[in-house]
């Protein structure tokens, strides 16, 4: 049985709360939880790289010397490679390195991150952070009740709060996400990860 510490919004722990087997005890799956952070990753790139050919490159179009008695190579265009300011060889070209992994790999990867972080003890739960105004002080104040503070923090909300947002988007090493976006990678970076209660009842519901 998978359980996790859970807190109030000031940082005084409640005691414990008993985590859904079926996301966060079952058996992980190393290279499911590998592929997954690949496709993450490789997804991340734009991918608009680009550098000139020869046939791209301005100017050119006249042949530099004559072919024959120069002693020279023969040529037919300053704008060759080997040429400075000529084309580049093989070089990049815009492409697609998105990856799409089905959607029971993707299910499977998300429960073996859950079910790893949960057994590294790295997953708390608090009480909803309902903030009238931005408080980064007092958001600060939490992370050092929970131990956290100067650590990769993982904090998950159920929905998007402005307030809360903005408590911690300027504490280095805070990423804020929303329960129905979590994704392997994240869970794997962070070295603490936060979930209110009622995103935790949003992870139970949308992933079961």
């Amino acid at each position: 049985m998978a359980t996790a510490r859970i807190y109030d919004k000031n940082g005084s722990e409640r005691g414990t709360v008993e985590l859904p087997a079926n996301l966060f005890d079952v058996e992980v799956n190393g290279p499911v939880l590998h592929q997954s952070v690949v496709a993450y990753l490789a997804n991340q790139r734009q991918g608009t790289s680009k550098t000139k050919e020869r046939s791209d490159v301005r100017g050119g179009g006249r042949k530099p010397f004559r072919q024959k008695g120069t002693g020279r190579a023969r040529q037919g265009t300053i704008r060759s490679p080997i040429h400075r300011g000529g084309g580049v060889v093989f070089g990049p070209h815009p492409r697609d390195y998105r990856q799409a992994l089905p959607k029971k790999v993707r299910r499977l990867a998300l429960r073996s991150a859950l079910t790893s972080r949960a057994r590294d003890e790295a997953i708390i739960v608090v009480d909803d952070l309902r903030y009238s105004e931005p408080k980064t002080k007092q958001f600060v104040e939490l992370l050092k009740g929970l131990g956290n503070y100067r650590d990769k923090v993982l904090l998950v909300l159920d929905k998007p709060n402005a307030h809360v947002y903005k408590s911690a988007r300027n504490i280095e090493g805070v990423h804020i996400t929303l329960a129905h976006m979590i994704n392997p990678y994240e869970l794997l970076w962070a070295s603490r990860i936060i979930l209110t209660e009622s995103a935790l009842r949003v992870v139970e519901e949308v992933f079961k």
